[in-house]
C-alpha cells in the first residue's frame, strides 16, 4: 500500500476531532492538521474545499469526506484499501461529539 496524502481539518478540542485522530493513529499514519479554530484561512479554506462548514472534514488523496466521524474516515480508508483492517483498539472514542454537546441530565421540577 502507498502512503497517503492525508489533510485534516479539526479543531483542538473537539471529541469529533479526536476521533478522527485516533484512527489515525490506530493506523500510524501522517496527516497535515489544519486548526479551523485558531486559523481563519484554514477555516476558509476547509468551507472552500468542502463546500460546507462543519468539521471535522479530512482529505484523503484528494478525496474530501466533510463532516466526519472517526469511524467514518476509518470505514473509508479500509474500503479503498488505504489500509489493511486493524483490530487493534483506537486510543480515543472515534464517534463522539464535543464535551459541550454532550447530553446533560435531565432534572423534573415539581
Amino acid at each position: 500500500m502507498s502512503v497517503p496524502t492525508i489533510t485534516c481539518y479539526l479543531k483542538p478540542t473537539c471529541g469529533w476531532s479526536e476521533g478522527v485522530r485516533a484512527v489515525l493513529r490506530k493506523y500510524q499514519l501522517r496527516w497535515d492538521e489544519k486548526d479551523v479554530v485558531n486559523n481563519p484561512e484554514h477555516r476558509r479554506e476547509m468551507i472552500e474545499r468542502s463546500g460546507q462548514m462543519l468539521q471535522p472534514c479530512v482529505e484523503v488523496n484528494g478525496h474530501m469526506l466533510a463532516d466526519v466521524s472517526g469511524d467514518e474516515v476509518e470505514a473509508y480508508l479500509v474500503s479503498r484499501a488505504i489500509v489493511g483492517s486493524n483490530a487493534n483498539a483506537a486510543d480515543a472514542p472515534t464517534n463522539q461529539p464535543c464535551a459541550h454537546e454532550m447530553p446533560q441530565a435531565i432534572r423534573f421540577q415539581r
